[in-house]
């Protein structure tokens, strides 16, 4: 299923799959998004699935909300991949 994304006041959810096939509608939507909004939400929940491509992005945008000290929650309990990556960079 290919990725759609739908937003409502600053909350965004992700639905299909986030992979190097639709990555570039993810990057669309959240380029320089932090330069607009200083609070970002993103539901995972009805992500079915993801790729290293889809974490690295999410990671890029996790970064950037740290670099202009804003604001970015992540919440669901999509898939597994994406909470292992950001667990397993806190303990490095």
């Amino acid at each position: 299923m290919s990725l759609k994304i739908t937003e409502h006041n600053n909350f965004f959810k992700l639905r299909g799959c986030l992979n190097r096939e639709d990555i570039h509608v993810f990057q669309k939507q959240f380029r320089n998004i932090f330069d607009r909004i200083d609070k970002l939400t993103i539901s995972i929940e009805d992500l079915e699935g993801i790729d290293r491509y889809g974490v690295n992005a999410i990671a890029k945008l996790h970064n950037e909300s740290l670099n202009k000290h804003k604001s970015l929650s992540i919440i669901g309990l999509g898939c597994v991949d994406l909470y292992d990556h950001f667990k397993s960079s806190d303990a490095a």
